[in-house]
Parts: C-alpha cells; structure tokens; sequence
C-alpha cells in the first residue's frame, strides 16, 4: 500500500496541476498523509528547474499551513471533555505513531520547545507527530509557527536549490544521503547554540 501511495504521489509530478497537488500533499502530511512532500518536489523541481524555488515556496506554505492543521487537531479533537482520547486519537496511534512516542514528545517539548519544532520540520523525524502534540500540549503558537517555517523552508529550499544548481545526477545524492545530511546539520546548529549559551 504504501509503495502504491508512493507512486501515486509520483505521479503528480507529470501533471499540470502538479503546484496544486504539492501544495495539498505538504498540508496533508503535516498531520496526517505518510507520503512526505519531498517526492513530489523533487519530480516538480526535474521536470521543470526554472520553477524549483517556487515549487518549494509552495511546498513550505502547504507544510507550515498543515502544521497549524495538525497543531488545531490536537488542540481542539485530541481529548474529549472528560480528558480521554478521542478515536482520532486511537486511530493516530494505530496507524501514524505509537502511544508512547506520543507521550515522549512532551518532555522534547518542555525542554526545547522551538528546537523540538526545528528538528522534526528539518529531519526525518515525523513532523506530523509533533505538530499535533503541539496542539495537545499548548505550545507557544507564535514559537511553533515560526520554528515550522525556518524548518521546512530550509528543507525544501535546499532540495530545490540542489536540483536547480545540479539537474538531475543530484537526486541520487539526496535520495541517499539527505537525511542523514540533515540530522547531521540539525545537530551541529543545536550544537553551536547550546555551545554559545554555556561560554557567554
């Protein structure tokens, strides 16, 4: 099924409503859809390089607009009145993510809350996750939209950046080593923050 879903979502890349189609991919993978919208773009950005900056300008307004989707999923339907969880979130834990990484993306969040946000939207962490858990743990908003914005611009923009500076021998090269490439920068950035604020 999810190779079926994969190449579905390929297949919008030779599509003339392809903007259209990454726009809606990248809002529904924020809080719910497996596919991440980074399959799309690639193929958008391949089948067109002249468009590829605003192909990812789509790609991170869909991302960062289903963010606030996700974060009002979490808010709004993750508990009923009494507290409980909802069957949206039984479903959620039977088919995105576990009950206990659910729950372990609190502590993430009382203890880095922009970074938390920062990592999932940039590596491959699943970004949907934690923007729900955003909602349910009432995060700063302001904080959680910006954190979502630098972190899926910076990672669109860098694939779309790639592809139009390389053409097409760069795909193997982010098919294969982006994410670690991206956890790698992740922890370097982290890294140096946490390095200045113990020296200062």
């Amino acid at each position: 099924m999810a190779r079926r879903l994969y190449d579905w979502v390929l297949g919008w890349g030779e599509s003339k409503w392809g903007g259209v189609a990454l726009f809606v991919l990248a809002f529904a993978e924020s809080s719910f859809f497996p596919i991440p919208p980074d399959v799309l773009l690639i193929a958008l950005c391949l089948g067109n390089p002249r468009r590829a900056f605003r192909y990812a300008a789509i790609c991170t307004a869909g991302s960062v607009l289903g963010a606030v989707g996700g974060y009002a999923i979490g808010y709004f339907l993750w508990q009923n009145a009494t507290g409980d969880y909802t069957g949206l979130a039984e479903w959620c834990y039977a088919h995105l993510f576990s009950l206990e990484e659910f729950l372990g993306v609190q502590a993430k969040f009382e203890q880095y809350n922009f970074w938390a946000i920062f990592t999932a939207g940039f590596t491959p962490i699943p970004y949907k996750l934690f923007t729900i858990a955003g909602g349910v743990f009432g995060v700063d908003m302001w904080g959680f939209v910006i954190a979502s914005i630098v972190s899926r611009g910076l990672r669109f923009f860098l694939i779309s950046g790639l592809i139009w500076k390389f053409g097409a021998p760069i795909k193997v090269f982010i098919d294969k080593y982006f994410n670690l490439l991206a956890v790698a920068f992740t922890v370097l950035l982290i890294g140096t923050f946490v390095l200045v604020k113990y020296l200062m």
